[in-house]
């Protein structure tokens, strides 16, 4: 996936999760965060960001922060990225696969991803991963009772004959591995070790990154 217009700023403060104050040619724009996650780790103040210009002058900001630079990384943090760019991945690399339908509804749960292939239906549900420590990623970065009950639904499914997967798209290069982030959500992790074991597929593929582009690249090692 692109951008269109896009800039360098340096990140000053977040007034609230939706809204962040950037320095761009020494002035002081309003931004769009398009992650409602903590993300205390990556927006420090002075951090370089990458900001997307949008000409919808009906807007109320101007630019939509996508990713920021934390030391060597550049860390796309667009939560809407990782769905775009698992779609593309699938519809190129998924063995067998014929059909693809986004936002499908399967008993109480609504799963980004309904793929149909060779093989029967598989379920999916993508999760964009941004908390990065010493080459370990982790998610989630904030407790997600939502995520629990996808990772519930996707047991089911399997337990009813349905194929599923979970795929964590680490939106950065460089990372060595991912686990899931049990000091802050235990019940997450929980959830996934229980998926894990009645054959839900759990995936993480890490990202090539540009300011202007997010692709799904590597599969990076799971650890549970």
């Amino acid at each position: 996936m692109t951008y269109g217009q896009v800039c360098r700023g340096n990140f000053l403060t977040r007034p609230n999760r939706f809204i962040a104050h950037v320095a761009v040619d020494g002035r002081t724009e309003v931004c769009h965060v398009k992650n409602t996650g903590r993300c205390r780790e990556l927006l420090t103040p002075g951090a370089a960001v990458y900001l997307e210009r949008s000409d919808n002058p009906k807007r109320k900001t101007q630019y939509d922060l996508i990713a920021v630079e934390k030391g060597d990384l550049l860390i796309n943090m667009d939560a809407q990225a990782p769905n775009r760019v698992f779609g593309e991945w699938a519809a190129e690399n998924w063995p067998g696969l014929l059909a693809l339908r986004p936002e499908f509804t399967w008993e109480d749960s609504r799963f980004d991803f309904r793929l149909e292939t060779e093989r029967g239906i598989t379920f999916v549900e993508v999760k964009g991963v941004t908390l990065e420590e010493n080459g370990e990623v982790r998610f989630p970065d904030a407790p997600t009772e939502r995520g629990v009950k996808h990772l519930h639904g996707l047991r089911r499914a399997v337990e009813q004959g349905c194929g599923a997967a979970v795929c964590f798209v680490v939106q950065m290069k460089g990372v060595t591995h991912f686990r899931p982030n049990d000091l802050t959500h235990p019940a997450f992790g929980q959830a996934l070790r229980e998926a894990a074991s009645v054959g839900v597929q759990v995936l993480a593929y890490d990202c090539v990154v540009t300011p202007e582009s997010l692709r799904m690249d590597a599969p990076v090692p799971v650890l549970l």
